[in-house]
């Protein structure tokens, strides 16, 4: 067990004896686990205030592999990628707060309002056929979908939930660490056409099952059986409420399984973030529109694809694809207006095509459908910010992000959030949120730049030029992510040119 606070290295109990240059290391490594690190930011992480030679990396480094030893497999923990860097190749779970003042982490609890609330854990795949977890994955998240639509509990996003896909947990830890007192966890298992669909709802404050289902069908009826499940969750959580609403009946076609089944591969790809899983999920999902039109969820997630692709700066035609984005998300508004994740596709969208105000308008309406959707909140802080009112998208930001701690595309968020302190003039506030961009993130060149504003705004140039030589190892995707805020907010984007030139960036 690494302890972050104390920067110790335990093992039963006791401190393992390790140099602070190895510590550091490690340190890093396990803050990024599974992403590459360039040997240069390891240099940074542990020789920041020093110039020292390549080989010093090496030899820390190598004494780290001897004192962890080899994986259960007979692999390293430290793996090399050649000629870029290393990566930590293990699992790496989360007991406590990293530092003072982060957010809630997989050991903290999120510190939210009174109220029931639930996670739902990705459904286990039950069979020999891996190549079907992506039907586990989907009905869990069409679960999640559906329990966003009651107002009166609070539901814990996917990215979060997601968290603990192929791990082995207690409902009392999941409660503890994403703060809930309701845990729904299940399986699926299919064969050819036939489904099975196990269920069950944990109180996790006492560990005692209030509810459990089995569903068995064919594979067109997988829509009925998730509406179904949420009904009953809810009804299970809050007995004596009256409930002034029942879950709406979402506007879908009669079930073309074979559409709705590109949809699930295409969400599986899709939250596997990079530039091939991206385009792979876009083709996935326009055929999925292909063969079933009607079909709100194939939309949607067209809409949400191809703003992701032009965000991360993938794309060779922007302006065309947002174009493809913001016709299926306002489709799929239209063939679903009760589900928020259909406004939500628009609002991303439209931030994308230079439209913040109707970007605005279809997060609020994502919230007034329910008001504990993460990503509605972040899309009203995202176009708040686009639109030019930084100091108003920090509060939907900020909640946005505490209602889903976990979520892998949370550096997005941070980037975002950090954006809006540094234009509101909150450089220290801007500084903090950048760092944990940076700590949950990849290697994405829009973090850096904006971290090195925040260090020129705050009279830190050496760590501003730190900064820089990162971004000029990072490759230059073919877009910018910042486009459109830029475009929205000249002189926004001239207050940026200027940091980075005094941070030594030359365009």
């Amino acid at each position: 067990m690494f302890d972050v606070p104390r920067r110790a290295l335990v093992r039963e109990g006791r401190p393992v004896a390790v140099g602070q240059k190895g510590l550091a290391l490690l340190q890093a490594l396990l803050e990024a686990p599974t992403q590459v690190l360039s040997k240069t930011m390891l240099m940074e992480a542990a020789w920041s205030d020093t110039v020292v030679e390549e080989s010093n990396l090496s030899v820390q480094i190598a004494a780290l592999r001897k004192l962890l030893g080899p994986q259960p497999d007979g692999s390293q923990w430290i793996a090399t990628v050649p000629r870029t860097g290393y990566r930590f190749a293990g699992s790496v779970r989360v007991l406590n707060a990293v530092a003072d003042g982060a957010l809630p982490s997989p050991g903290q609890p999120a510190s939210l309002p009174e109220r029931p609330s639930i996670a739902v854990l990705p459904f286990a795949n039950v069979g020999d056929d891996k190549q079907q977890a992506y039907l586990a994955d989907g009905i869990t998240e069409d679960i999640i979908t559906a329990l966003t639509r009651f107002r009166w509990f609070r539901v814990i996003g996917h990215g979060s939930s997601f968290v603990y896909k192929d791990k082995s947990v207690d409902s009392k830890q999941v409660a503890r660490e994403l703060g809930v007192r309701y845990v729904l966890e299940g399986s699926v298992r299919r064969s050819g056409q036939h489904i099975r669909v196990s269920a069950q709802l944990v109180d996790a404050a006492s560990a005692n099952q209030i509810w459990a289902e089995r569903y068995e069908m064919e594979i067109t009826e997988v829509f009925a059986v998730q509406d179904a499940i949420a009904e009953r969750v809810a009804g299970a959580i809050e007995p004596e409420l009256l409930r002034t609403e029942s879950l709406p009946a979402t506007a879908r076609s009669s079930g073309n399984a074979t559409a709705w089944d590109l949809v699930r591969q295409g969400t599986w790809h899709f939250h596997h973030v990079g530039r091939q899983t991206h385009l792979r999920a876009r083709g996935l999902f326009r055929e999925a529109c292909r063969l079933d039109p009607e079909l709100a969820e194939a939309h949607l997630w067209l809409g949400r694809v191809s703003a992701g692709i032009v965000a991360y700066g993938w794309s060779d035609k922007p302006a065309q694809d947002i174009r493809e984005g913001l016709d299926a998300a306002l489709k799929a508004v239209r063939l679903d207006e009760k589900n928020p994740y259909s406004h939500y596709a628009l609002a991303i969208c439209s931030t994308y095509a230079n439209a913040p105000e109707q970007a605005v308008l279809a997060a609020e309406t994502a919230i007034e459908i329910s008001p504990s959707f993460a990503l509605g909140h972040l899309a009203m802080g995202m176009g708040q910010l686009f639109r030019g009112s930084a100091s108003e998208a920090i509060a939907p930001l900020e909640h946005g992000l505490l209602l889903n701690p976990h979520d892998p595309q949370n550096f997005v968020w941070f980037n975002i959030l950090a954006l809006a302190y540094l234009f509101a003039g909150q450089a220290n506030e801007a500084l903090a949120a950048a760092i944990k961009a940076r700590k949950v993130g990849p290697a994405w060149r829009p973090i850096y730049e904006t971290l090195a504003c925040c260090y020129v705004s705050l009279g830190r140039l050496p760590e501003a030029g730190s900064c820089v030589e990162l971004m000029r190892e990072i490759e230059n995707p073919s877009g910018d992510a910042l486009g459109p805020l830029r475009l929205r907010n000249p002189h926004w984007a001239d207050e940026m040119a200027h940091l980075l030139r005094k941070a030594g960036w030359q365009r």
